[in-house]
């Protein structure tokens, strides 16, 4: 690479609409990019290397060495010098990793002197995805490579995923708000599997139940229904819910956002006890405003639809 020129990559977070866990188990997720997300830049350099934050623990230093070593070697290792910085809130269900993952993706590639069309950002991303996580579903990466609000399924026992892109006659917007940290994903993925594995039938119907939810909001953005993909939502929450992945601070920030006029509302990502709440708005900026005079930590996001004119992607 020109020892002159900086390379830049962004990896958008990602929300999940409807359908996270089920999606875990092989039923379809509808999720879209965030506004925010990571940012990696890379210099020229004797050697292909990651400047790692040094505010990370050790154990984390030494996950995301290998999940870089993964897609380095996946770029056959070019000279470049690879930093990052974000500004997405971490450890709230919002594909931080997914973003990392995407956001060296498309600097290596171009450090590589190779195409970086978005298969080829995910099939890259996907490397550090599994260092990451051990076997994802692939929906955090994907829809971070793609920067589309997409219709994902990944079959059991299938390698890859398969997306479909949902388009909107209307604007799709999001208030995406932090309700109070979480515990570790793995921790709230692993107490769902225990329970899963107990009353299999049972949570196999709840899921497959969440995967029609997803179809169901697939087909309401297709037809600019927003009414009913905000009635889509609110029953996904109410499952979630009764799968055990909500908490008394999740349901109060979801009833909050209807109150305020949400279409719809519902936790996204693993849940638990704590993590953010989306709400379905036409009109964001009075919630956010709202949000933030009383506290809370919250963007607004377009998924997708047609922007006003001289908007970014993802900004509502």
């Amino acid at each position: 690479m020109d020892s002159n020129n900086t390379l830049v990559g962004f990896g958008a977070g990602k929300v999940i609409l409807l359908g996270e866990h089920s999606v875990v188990y092989g039923y379809p997720a509808l999720a879209g990019p965030l506004s925010r997300g990571v940012t990696a830049r890379g210099e020229a350099s004797n050697k292909c290397q990651l400047v790692i934050p040094e505010a990370l623990t050790p154990e984390q230093r030494k996950v995301l060495k290998a999940a870089f070593g993964r897609a380095m070697a996946a770029c056959d290792e070019p000279g470049v010098r690879v930093s990052f910085n974000t500004d997405l809130p971490l450890s709230m269900g919002l594909g931080s990793s997914g973003a990392l993952s995407v956001a060296c993706a498309r600097v290596l590639l171009q450090a590589a002197g190779r195409k970086a069309t978005a298969m080829d950002v995910a099939n890259v991303a996907w490397e550090m995805e599994q260092e990451f996580h051990g076997t994802p579903s692939g929906v955090d990466h994907t829809t971070s490579a793609m920067e589309q609000l997409i219709l994902y399924r990944r079959k059991p026992g299938a390698e890859s995923g398969r997306s479909k892109v949902v388009e909107s006659p209307k604007p799709v917007r999001l208030v995406v708000v932090m309700a109070g940290a979480r515990s570790p994903t793995k921790t709230t993925v692993g107490a769902l599997r225990e329970r899963q594995k107990r009353w299999s039938e049972r949570y196999q119907r709840v899921f497959r139940e969440i995967g029609l939810l997803a179809s169901e909001g697939a087909e309401a953005v297709e037809e600019g229904d927003l009414e009913a993909l905000g009635d889509v939502m609110n029953v996904n929450h109410g499952l979630l819910a009764a799968l055990g992945l909500s908490s008394p601070g999740l349901d109060d920030m979801v009833h909050r956002l209807r109150t305020m006029g949400a279409l719809g509302a519902k936790l996204t990502g693993a849940g638990g006890d704590g993590g953010a709440v989306i709400g379905l708005f036409h009109d964001t900026a009075p919630a956010v405003h709202e949000l933030t005079r009383q506290g809370f930590r919250c963007f607004d996001s377009q998924l997708a639809g047609p922007r006003e004119e001289g908007a970014t992607r993802g900004a509502a």
